[in-house]
C-alpha cells in the first residue's frame, strides 16, 4: 500500500523515518536514438530521486518507476528501507536517521552533541554495511546564537566523528537550507558559511549536500558558487524555484546549464531529484531525468 508523508520531509523526521538515496542513468536529453528510437542515456550525472516527495507510491512502486527511467538510486531513506532498493539493483546515496538528527537543533548546539554523536556512529556502522555512502545531518536553527559560535560548535562536534567516519568510508553531508521560506531561522543558510565549516572540520569524510532549491532562494549565484565550491560538496538536490516544483521551464532555474557545470568541475557523485510533482508524477520523473541527463 503507498504510504503518504504529511508534512513534507520536516514530517518524515519529526516522525523519526529515515531516507537515502544514488542516481545515475535513464533517458537523455538530446542524445543519440537507440535502435528501437528510445534516446540514448549520456549517463555523465547519476541521478536519484527523494523518497518523501513521492510518498502516494509505496517504496518498491518508486524504485521499480524510477530503475526503469534510469535513475540509480533512492534519497533519503532509514536503515530499514536500505535493503528495499538493493533488491531493485539500485542504491542508497543518501541516508536519513531521524530522530536526534533534526534540521532545527543540530551540531550547532553543545547540548546535543552526545546524542547526535551516539546516533551517527550506530548509522555510520549500518550506512558501511549496507553500502550507503553518505548520510545527512544538520547545522541547527540559530534560536539567537551568533554564525560564528555556532561554525565553531559545529566543527567541535563533527571533529568527534569524522575519523569514526573515514574508518568506515562513509561521508556525513551537511545540509544547506534556505532561511526565508522553508526553513526559518536555520543557521546553515549559505554556501560559505558550510565551506568555512568543512574546511575547520578538515576530513574528507565531512562535506555539504548542496541543495540548488535553497541556495537559489538564499544567494543566487548557483553555477558559479558550485564551481568555487565543488571541493566541499558531497551530493546534490534539486527542485523549481519557486515552489519547489518541477525544474523544467516553468522555474527560473537552467537546470542543463547547472548540470554540465557540476559534470565538468569533476563531480563524479549524485544529483537526486527534491521536486514536488504537480504534474502526473511519473511523467515528472521521466522529464526531470532527461533534463539533467547531460
Amino acid at each position: 500500500m503507498a504510504r503518504a508523508f504529511p508534512g513534507g520531509r520536516r514530517g518524515v523526521l519529526r516522525g523519526g523515518a529515515a531516507l537515502v538515496a544514488a542516481g545515475v542513468a535513464g533517458r537523455g536529453a538530446g542524445a543519440a536514438a537507440n535502435e528501437g528510437g528510445t534516446p540514448a542515456v549520456r549517463g555523465r550525472l547519476k541521478q536519484s530521486v527523494s523518497r518523501w516527495c513521492f510518498g502516494k507510491w509505496s517504496l518498491d512502486e518508486l524504485c521499480a518507476r524510477a530503475a526503469r527511467i534510469g535513475y540509480r538510486g533512492i534519497d533519503l531513506l532509514g536503515p530499514a528501507e536500505w535493503p528495499v532498493v538493493r533488491r531493485h539493483g539500485l542504491v542508497c546515496p543518501l541516508g536519513m536517521l531521524g530522530g536526534p538528527l533534526n534540521i532545527e537543533k543540530g551540531f550547532n548546539r553543545l547540548e546535543q552533541h552526545a546524542a547526535i554523536l551516539e546516533a551517527l556512529g550506530k548509522g555510520i556502522d549500518l550506512a558501511a554495511e549496507a553500502g550507503v555512502p553518505n548520510l545527512v545531518c544538520f547545522s541547527g536553527n540559530r534560536a539567537g546564537m551568533s554564525d560564528e559560535e555556532g561554525l565553531e560548535n559545529c566543527a567541535r562536534g563533527l571533529r568527534q566523528i569524522a575519523s569514526h567516519a573515514e574508518r568506515k568510508g562513509v561521508t556525513l553531508c551537511v545540509e544547506l537550507l534556505n532561511s526565508k521560506v522553508d526553513h526559518k531561522d536555520y543557521m546553515g543558510d549559505h554556501t560559505a558559511w558550510g565551506v568555512a565549516l568543512v574546511e575547520k572540520v578538515g576530513s574528507p569524510r565531512v562535506k555539504l549536500l548542496y541543495d540548488i532549491y535553497h541556495m537559489q532562494i538564499m544567494e543566487g549565484d548557483v553555477i558559479r558558487t558550485i564551481r568555487g565550491a565543488i571541493g566541499s560538496i558531497a551530493h546534490f538536490h534539486t527542485a523549481g524555484v519557486p515552489g519547489r516544483h518541477e525544474i523544467d521551464g516553468r522555474q527560473e532555474l537552467n537546470y542543463p546549464a547547472i548540470c554540465r557545470a557540476i559534470v565538468d568541475a569533476g563531480y563524479t557523485g549524485y544529483l537526486a531529484q527534491e521536486f514536488v510533482p504537480t504534474d502526473e508524477p511519473l511523467r515528472a520523473l521521466e522529464e526531470a531525468f532527461r533534463i539533467c541527463d547531460v
